[in-house]
């Protein structure tokens, strides 16, 4: 079998993931919105059928974009990206005490989603001029840090840390990824432990400090801060091996888990289909990082394998931050699950970067 048959069997592999996922994500969803009501189907779960639609078109059409078109776009789509960012703070919507969106009538659009992926583009278009100078250097570092900084300041000031602190992991995995001087990193080590006092006395505002004392002492207010956790581990332990069943979980079904569409929703998945269940779909997730390492490795350029290790730390650090958060072992930060969390700015924005690390499989095949 010649390497274009390879590279095509690879390829079917990947979109089937994506395509499992999809399905297993929409009828958690559909459970945790409690499917039929007095009107039909929930509006929730048919708008996300229609994010689905439009991610998975978009998903094609950037599968067929060569590779070198988006290298070329990178600082148009950054700093785009960045003109949205600040059109939040001028013109955004406030939702719960956040202004973190752009309301379009038909559509509310969350810029820090999409500049994800353009921050892992142009990093990616920056760093690989340098994978052959060998582990970067604090002088090779600085620009790259001045990219990451400003999306990341203006995301904070929404307030949306936790978006922020995925920003800031991702580009450094793709440092790390890159090579950096061992001083430097020995350095960062050192100073970070030393910055955390004043992190905690000017940098976090009030609930953020509340939620962090929640995490450590998750009995000191458990109907308050820690409520969301507290309900959360309920639902994730009843489940058990096998789960309640579909649409049997009393937590989410009685509507005593919160947020039970979006930031919880992995937590429906283990009330009702248990221990098993939740295995059967880390271990999807678990293909799918392997899937998008193995990309990385074949792509036939360092533009290729950095942006889809980016892409990769993007759905796994979600992945990891989220069920850290729904089983009590990290403070709740609002970091949504991609492909199961309600959303369509998080939809979109998945399908689009998982559709540019097929355009850069499909560019394999050529060599």
């Amino acid at each position: 079998m010649d390497i274009r048959d390879n590279t095509l069997k690879a390829d079917f592999n990947f979109i089937l993931l994506i395509l499992t996922l999809t399905i297993i994500s929409l009828i958690n969803l559909y459970s945790a919105t409690h499917g039929l009501s007095a009107e039909g189907l929930s509006k929730t779960f048919l708008s996300q059928v229609v994010w689905y639609v439009a991610g998975w078109s978009l998903f094609g059409v950037i599968t067929f974009v060569n590779i070198a078109i988006i290298k070329r776009l990178v600082w148009p789509i950054y700093f785009l990206n960045l003109s949205f960012l600040i059109g939040v703070k001028l013109f955004g919507k406030s939702f719960y005490g956040a202004q973190r969106w752009l309301d379009f009538g038909f559509f509310r659009f969350q810029p820090s989603e999409t500049m994800k992926v353009a921050l892992v583009l142009v990093l990616a278009s920056v760093l690989s001029k340098k994978l052959t100078q060998g582990s970067l250097g604090l002088k090779d570092l600085i620009f790259p840090i001045i990219i990451c900084l400003i999306p990341f300041g203006l995301t904070v000031i929404q307030p949306d840390l936790g978006t922020a602190l995925v920003m800031g992991v991702i580009a450094a995995t793709m440092a790390l990824f890159t090579g950096i001087n061992k001083k430097i990193i020995f350095s960062i080590l050192f100073i970070v432990p030393l910055s955390l006092p004043l992190v905690w006395n000017y940098g976090l505002k009030g609930y953020q400090k509340q939620r962090i004392l929640t995490f450590v002492n998750p009995g000191k207010d458990i109907r308050g801060g820690g409520y969301n956790s507290r309900q959360s581990k309920i639902a994730v332990g009843s489940g058990m091996l096998m789960g309640r069943g579909f649409r049997k979980g009393t937590q989410s079904q009685l509507e005593f888990l919160p947020e039970r569409h979006t930031d919880f929703i992995f937590s429906v998945l283990s009330e009702e289909h248990g221990f098993v269940g939740s295995v059967f779909v880390v271990l999807l997730f678990l293909f799918l990082f392997l899937n998008l390492t193995n990309i990385a490795q074949l792509s036939p350029d360092p533009f290729g394998s950095l942006v889809t290790i980016g892409i990769g730390a993007l759905i796994f650090w979600h992945f990891f931050i989220n069920l850290g958060m729904i089983t009590g072992m990290m403070p709740v930060v609002g970091v949504p699950l991609p492909f199961f969390s309600y959303g369509g700015s998080s939809i979109l924005t998945t399908m689009a970067a998982l559709g540019i690390v097929s355009s850069i499989s499909r560019k394999r095949s050529i060599f």
